[in-house]
């Protein structure tokens, strides 16, 4: 069984990292150290055969001092509570990095979607909704899809959460369809922060955009539309690796036909014009940018020496190990950490809670213009930590850039 994307107890070292960059008070530290709540559940399901079969699923909620927690639910066979917990931890400080008034959460089930059938799958999503349903609420804590839920599966939730309660509640989850209330703008959240990210530390650190050239690790929601934003901004897509293969090309791969290509095969391999590369091959190549958008600990201390790229720019959560970190750090590599680079699939969640709450929907320009603007500070806040303090890198700024507001909304509201 591989490892999570994020182990607790990593997280919980880059808070010390950066607690001990800004001096935070003790008491702060300590109220961040575990979760206020972390909800274990058993759910049964009526399989296609007749047969029951018992599903564990959880739901953990890290810190509600900023507002109502937020964080996503996945469905995977190798979810675990240790795995929840760190992911809901990143979402608290996600949020605070970008300002948004949310704690953090995360959910999942254990279990393997490709083996269920469709009616399998909505019960077993009415059944974790259902089991969850006492500690969640527009108002309390707002679910979202994840690896491998989705707009459908949102819709299931908040059928089943509205028949629950007697009313419609349509801002109980974010990534819902159109139809039920989502936001435009939504699909490409992830991939245009990623970019605009991007363009913000190209501007402060000296890159040339026009020309530079980018390897992507993951070609899904995330990764493709990162890719296709950057290509608009004339950055040269040399190679793009799924879960099946790879392609590589160094004059540049147009993004928008490679997507229409994978739709049309199921992978990004054999593309017209490029030649095969593996995912350790693309991960070694000589690039300005490479954006790891796929799993967890990708990079590690067996493979990060081998790394060319002049920056790794995080769209994946935890892609980085810490021994990783470390060796890309003394390579001189610049690394813009998850709870930045990725934010902007959240921050277009909390549009969606917003709209939901107004019953009043913005056009897709306008949901882009937002994001922009809270990127762009979110950018600008960490850059400024960074460069006021010595020996401290991106990652350890963006936590004390969160760590800041998490520490301040606990003193207005009397914690500490």
């Amino acid at each position: 069984m591989s490892q999570p994307y994020r182990h607790y107890e990593v997280v919980s070292q880059l808070v010390q990292k950066a607690a001990a960059a800004m001096k935070l008070d003790p008491r702060v530290k300590e109220l961040l150290r575990e979760p206020m709540r972390t909800l274990k559940v058993s759910i049964p399901v009526k399989m296609d055969d007749g047969s029951i079969r018992v599903f564990q699923g959880f739901r953990c909620q890290h810190n509600n001092v900023l507002g109502p927690f937020k964080g996503g639910i996945r469905f995977h066979p190798e979810a675990d509570e240790d795995e929840v917990k760190a992911l809901a931890a990143l979402m608290t400080y996600k949020c605070a990095v970008v300002g948004l008034p949310y704690g953090g959460a995360k959910g999942g089930v254990l279990c393997d979607p490709r083996e269920l059938s469709e009616g399998e799958l909505e019960r077993l999503s009415r059944g974790f909704i259902r089991a969850i349903a006492p500690i969640i609420g527009p108002e309390q804590d707002i679910p979202a899809p994840d690896v491998n839920t989705n707009a459908k599966i949102m819709g299931w939730f908040v059928d089943e959460y509205s028949v629950l309660r007697g009313s419609y509640q349509r801002g109980v989850v974010t990534g819902k369809p159109i139809g039920l209330g989502g936001s435009e703008g939504r699909d490409g959240a992830t991939g245009r922060g990623v970019m605009y990210v991007i363009r913000e530390a190209a501007a402060a650190f000296g890159l040339e955009l026009r020309g530079a050239t980018i390897a992507v690790q993951g070609f899904g929601n995330v990764g493709s539309y990162a890719a296709k934003f950057l290509h608009d901004l004339g950055c040269k897509i040399i190679a793009v690796t799924d879960i099946f293969g790879g392609v590589y090309c160094k004059d540049g791969i147009d993004p928008y036909s490679l997507k229409e290509h994978e739709m049309r095969t199921g992978s990004v391999k054999d593309f017209p014009g490029t030649t095969p590369v593996s995912n350790e091959e693309l991960l070694a190549l000589e690039c300005d940018i490479l954006i790891p958008a796929a799993l967890g600990n990708q990079l590690t201390g067996k493979n990060a020496g081998s790394v060319k790229a002049k920056w790794v720019v995080e769209a994946a959560n935890g892609p980085t190990t810490p021994e990783a970190d470390e060796i890309l750090k003394e390579k001189g590599v610049l690394v813009i950490p998850d709870i930045l680079a990725n934010a902007g699939g959240v921050t277009v969640s909390y549009f969606e809670w917003v709209q939901n709450n107004y019953n009043y929907y913005w056009s897709a320009e306008e949901v882009d213009q937002r994001l922009e603007r809270i990127m762009v500070d979110a950018f600008q806040a960490v850059y400024k930590a960074y460069a006021e303090r010595e020996e401290v890198d991106l990652r350890v700024a963006a936590y004390v850039v969160a760590l800041e507001r998490l520490a301040a909304a606990m003193k207005a509201r009397g914690w500490v």
